[in-house]
């Protein structure tokens, strides 16, 4: 597919949070789907509705994914409602409850096959460097082997592009703030509420990231 003379070449894994928005934000112009799962999680419903609102912005195509069979069959508070999710700081012991059995490995593998069937080269996902250590399938290590396994898998090649891999979320909300991004327009919260609750390992994160990048948080928070 090509855009103004530019290859769009390129499948994103979009959540709506603040990383996969930047990352739309940011590639746009070589990114021809955005892919948005539907796994079950607290706060599935709310991101699905930002990611869908980026899309529409950008003009690129969003298809919405279901995976129910993760919210029926797998373990992690992230699908079992919002008192389940841990308060506190984005740490290792304090979110790994959190944890969705290799979640992105099964979006990859899903994403992998539509970049096939659309004859698109790359998947995009943005991963960062503090979801290291809580999240196994977040590592390097993990999407490096991804990756391998997509090429050697397709006829096309595919590939994972993976580029804040080794960079903080603060960097990535500095990059956003350059592209000129309102990240009131995204959502971060596990617990899924209609405010964000300011409390959980990802709001913290969230509100740390901004203001670490000089971004005034415009983002609703329950009192």
């Amino acid at each position: 597919m090509t855009f103004n003379g530019m290859e769009k070449d390129s499948v994103i894994v979009l959540s709506g949070g603040m990383d996969s928005v930047t990352l739309l934000h940011e590639y746009k112009d070589i990114i021809a789907l955005a892919l948005t799962f539907d796994y079950g999680s607290n706060h599935n419903k709310r991101e699905i509705a930002c990611a869908a609102n980026h899309c529409k912005e950008l003009g690129i195509k969003h298809i919405v994914i279901p995976l129910e069979f993760m919210g029926q069959y797998f373990k992690s508070s992230l699908l079992s409602g919002a008192d389940a999710i841990p308060e506190g700081d984005y740490a290792e012991e304090n979110m790994k409850s959190t944890v969705v059995p290799f979640r992105n490995g099964i979006m990859l593998a899903v994403a992998c096959g539509m970049a096939e069937s659309y004859d698109l080269k790359k998947v995009m996902l943005a991963n960062h460097f503090g979801d290291h250590s809580i999240y196994p399938d977040c590592r390097k290590s993990f999407v490096d082997a991804m990756s391998l396994a997509m090429t050697e898998g397709t006829y096309c090649g595919v590939e994972i592009f993976a580029p804040y891999t080794g960079i903080s979320k603060t960097d990535i909300a500095r990059h956003g703030k350059s592209l000129g991004i309102d990240y009131s327009t995204t959502y971060s919260c596990y617990k899924g509420g209609e405010k964000h609750c300011g409390k959980c390992g990802t709001c913290c994160e969230r509100i740390e990231a901004l203001r670490a990048a000089g971004i005034e948080d415009t983002t609703v928070y329950e009192e």
